[in-house]
């Protein structure tokens, strides 16, 4: 679980919605908008249609925070990460999970350098 200052709610992800600059991956759709902080705020939408059952979905969810939390969390951002139609992801097949961390530190530094 991260701190809840980089978790966006409900309703700040609606307004990230509302206001954003996307970014795209062969994987991800990434819906960005500038906060006033001094660190970004982040969220991740997994559906059941790309991970089946709470316990894979957990998984992924900790897998991404781990990711960006490597990568650090300055910049200033709202980001709220969205995986493309027809993505399945299974912590059971080990390619399934090095692609999902590859892919999203790809699309995050991609992030930060082009905003």
């Amino acid at each position: 679980m991260i701190a809840k200052k980089f978790r966006l709610t409900e309703k700040e992800i609606k307004k990230v919605f509302k206001q954003k600059k996307p970014f795209f991956s062969r994987y991800w759709i990434v819906n960005t908008r500038k906060n006033n902080l001094q660190y970004n705020r982040i969220a991740i939408l997994l559906s059941g249609k790309c991970t089946k059952g709470a316990v894979n979905r957990n998984f992924f969810r900790r897998k991404f925070y781990d990711t960006l939390f490597d990568i650090g969390l300055e910049g200033g951002f709202d980001l709220v990460f969205v995986p493309k139609k027809g993505q399945k992801f299974d912590f059971k097949i080990s390619n399934d999970t090095k692609r999902f961390g590859e892919s999203l530190s790809q699309l995050y530094t991609h992030i930060l350098n082009n905003s």
